[in-house]
């Protein structure tokens, strides 16, 4: 029995001893990983943090959005005025007039219509170049379907006010007990008859109409959508119709066109001197 506890006893010691050792083993393999490992450098005072060193700036590259001056908006709205766009006012307040004159603006020039005035807008106004008339030389007015724009021209044929308008849809309608295409006529024409103030019509209020073809006319309306929504009359802003009827006395010469359609009234012009 004593001989079986000193066996026990010895083994008991060697598996104590060995326990010791792996220990130990493992502590020093700690020791050695953490010497080997690069630890993070020192930062100087007002070093920017690792992190900030590679994350990614998405605003590198931009120019930063910065609103409008009110002496950027006056000097903006006297570009607009000088190319014609009629802002009334010079005076850095964006009010009726002059967003309509920013529409006109942007759908001449072919741009996102918003009626606002965005530093990429305000940009583009200051380097533009004013409107040109396809037809020169006479007076006349040209509504440019592709764009939904009007230009009024003086006696030489530069234009002198653009404004935004809305044209015929091109479908047909069933209103008010009448069918039809609401359809916009290309071509020439003149203005043959007009009146002021309102004027009742089978499918609505018109203000200070003037005709051009068979009951259409260019006449104000509260409504100037972005696109052609009319039946075929031209839509103007309320706030220039009475303007622009004193321009167009009887007997005006109206081109009316789109990309593939553009008839010259030139020989009018001459045979009415």
């Amino acid at each position: 029995m004593s001989a079986l506890k000193k066996i026990a006893s010895a083994v008991f010691l060697i598996l104590s001893l060995l326990l010791v050792m792996t220990t130990a083993v493992r502590i020093r393999g700690y020791a050695r990983g953490r010497s080997l490992s690069p630890g993070p450098s020192p930062r100087r005072r007002g070093e920017p943090t690792s992190s900030a060193i590679t994350k990614p700036d998405k605003h590198k590259g931009r120019a930063p959005n910065r609103s409008l001056s009110r002496a950027e908006l006056k000097e903006a709205e006297a570009r607009l005025s000088e190319m014609g766009y009629g802002t009334g006012r010079v005076d850095g307040v964006i009010d009726g007039v002059t967003r309509t004159a920013i529409i006109a603006f942007q759908k001449y020039e072919d741009r996102e219509v918003t009626g606002r005035l965005s530093r990429d807008d305000f940009d583009a106004i200051m380097s533009a170049t004013a409107p040109q008339a396809k037809d020169s030389g006479y007076s006349h007015v040209e509504v440019d379907l592709d764009r939904q724009v009007l230009l009024l021209t003086d006696g030489e044929g530069a234009v002198e006010r653009v404004l935004p308008v809305s044209t015929g849809s091109n479908k047909h309608y069933n209103e008010k007990g009448m069918r039809g295409l609401a359809y916009t006529p290309r071509g020439r024409f003149r203005i043959y008859a007009k009146l002021s103030g309102w004027k009742r019509s089978p499918l609505g209020l018109l203000y200070y109409p003037n005709y051009f073809s068979d009951g259409l006319a260019i006449h104000g309306n509260p409504s100037v959508p972005q696109s052609p929504q009319s039946h075929g009359c031209i839509r103007i802003p309320m706030s220039a119709a009475a303007e622009v009827s004193r321009l167009l006395p009887v007997g005006t010469i109206v081109l009316i066109y789109d990309r593939q359609s553009f008839v010259s009234a030139k020989d009018w012009a001459a045979a009415d001197k």
